[in-house]
């Protein structure tokens, strides 16, 4: 046990270890509710790094972690050397870069495999379609009856509730533009589109 706290207490693993010692304060934090696991998501880029898709924090955890491991195993098997001096030193410096390389390596192999949990984009929403028209597809669309079909931005389409103040303006096969959602009725307000004016059209 003394062998492996004297490596992770001296060059290069004490520079992993006061970041690992960081790491697991913020999780600790994280787990009493005292911060979101994406905090720093709006500072930090760990993209430039080739290690975007996941939150930082779940990247830089990676990768001080195995950098750690990776740094205070290659003090050990230092220390067994008997290599002193200069040589050390020297080897000390090619254990820092070495970890530093193999540790980002092995993060974003591990990354391609998480970065499924955690999906670029939010999901399709309701509201996404406000704003864009639709086509009536039943005869009459009033405050209490009306479907349309409308083309989502990504090119799927789909069939929605709507209703209107009024009746009579919206029939079988008119243009509508999808203006409000109401949440609790789970529909759409619409309004007569000229089709011609559409920017979709």
């Amino acid at each position: 046990m003394g062998e492996f706290m004297t490596a992770a207490a001296g060059f290069p693993t004490l520079l992993f270890t006061a970041a690992l010692v960081v790491v697991v304060g913020f999780w600790l934090l994280v787990l009493c509710g005292a911060v979101a696991h994406d905090s720093f998501d709006g500072e930090l880029d760990a993209g430039a790094l080739g290690l975007g898709g996941v939150p930082v924090t779940v990247a830089m955890s990676l990768l001080v972690a195995s950098a750690w491991f990776l740094g205070l195993s290659g003090s050990v098997l230092l220390g067994r050397s008997g290599i002193a001096g200069a040589g050390l030193h020297l080897l000390n410096i090619v254990v820092l870069l070495v970890a530093l390389g193999v540790s980002w390596l092995l993060t974003r192999l591990l990354l391609g495999q998480l970065r499924r949990l955690f999906p670029d984009e939010p999901g399709p929403s309701r509201q996404d379609f406000v704003g864009l028209t639709c086509t009536i597809r039943t005869g009459r669309v009033d405050a209490r009856f009306g479907q349309a079909e409308v083309a989502a931005r990504d090119g799927s389409t789909a069939v929605v509730q709507v209703r209107q103040y009024g009746a009579g303006e919206l029939g079988l096969g008119s243009t509508g533009l999808l203006y409000a959602y109401d949440e609790d009725g789970e529909y759409f307000w619409v309004s007569p589109y000229d089709a011609e004016l559409s920017p979709r059209g």
